[in-house]
């Protein structure tokens, strides 16, 4: 039987590792928010010819129009300002077409204000702490410990550290920004390292109810050898689908199927190497 628990040493520096880049990106670049959460307004234009972002920029200038971002792809331009009125909006589409003799169609006009965008950061916390809140008090139940409970939650704590790391580097050198589908990847992350995790903790509980007492080290490697391949299987699959929505999907959904990617490789990996390491040294701290 193979001792993964031997290697304890490696897993806390691999984490460390990846956790630690994680939060040093967090505090020297931080995040590009989406209007979701800064609010704003995000402006979409097709065109029947080319115009370049310099000219667009000159002419938002003189609308004195406060813009976080323009973007002209061939005949498609994408505007972000701050929150502008339907009339500033119809200046602007007005201003375009006189001053570069095009056609405009728009396919995109939505405002945020920071009021909503606010409203939404704080329910995306209200959230996630109901949501830790819950699988503590349901794993203290149904393992009738408190130590399986910490562990799973120290575990799921490990992912959201490696998920809003690794997607500040991804807001920093991609250009992801932060929006309610990130929150959404997030949320399903922290619900898929769980499952994992629980799927462990019950084999070990298992040994501990038809074999009696026996060191929890033993049992411990015991169940990560038997779930090991179901779990790598079961991931697997999921990957290879997240993958190739990754390398091929549309540019709407690329970023947060790539944080679904992150969170189900670092979900895949904590259950074994993260929440069951610290439940052996809770269980023997314990007795």
């Amino acid at each position: 039987m193979i001792n993964f628990l031997k290697y304890q040493w490696l897993y806390f520096l691999i984490s460390a590792l990846v956790i630690g880049s994680g939060l040093v990106s967090i505090i020297t670049w931080g995040y590009r928010y989406s209007i979701d959460f800064a609010g704003g307004t995000n402006l979409e234009y097709l065109t029947n010819k080319s115009i370049p972002v310099t000219d667009l920029n000159k002419v938002l200038e003189n609308l004195k129009i406060k813009t976080e971002s323009v973007q002209s792809n061939n005949k498609d331009i994408t505007i972000q300002t701050t929150p502008i009125s339907g009339q500033q909006e119809s200046q602007l589409r007005n201003s375009l077409q006189k001053t570069f003799s095009v056609e405009l169609t728009t396919l995109r006009y939505e405002t945020v204000g920071p009021t909503l965008g606010s409203e939404t950061l704080q329910k995306t916390l209200i959230a996630a702490i109901l949501g830790i809140a819950g699988i503590l008090i349901y794993m203290s139940f149904a393992f009738k410990g408190f130590n399986y409970a910490f562990a799973a939650i120290l575990a799921m704590i490990h992912d959201f550290l490696v998920v809003i790391g690794t997607y500040s580097l991804l807001s920093h050198f991609l250009g992801a920004e932060l929006d309610t589908m990130f929150v959404t990847a997030l949320l399903t992350t922290m619900a898929f390292s769980v499952h994992d995790t629980i799927i462990i903790f019950d084999k070990i509980r298992e040994y501990f109810r038809t074999e009696g007492k026996a060191d929890m080290e033993f049992y411990a490697s015991k169940a990560l050898v038997e779930t090991m391949v179901r779990s790598l299987n079961n991931s697997m699959t999921i990957i290879f689908m997240l993958l190739a929505l990754t390398l091929l999907g549309g540019v709407t959904i690329r970023f947060f199927v790539a944080t679904l990617l992150v969170g189900t490789i670092t979900g895949t990996y904590s259950s074994p190497f993260v929440a069951t390491p610290i439940l052996v040294w809770l269980e023997k701290r314990k007795k």
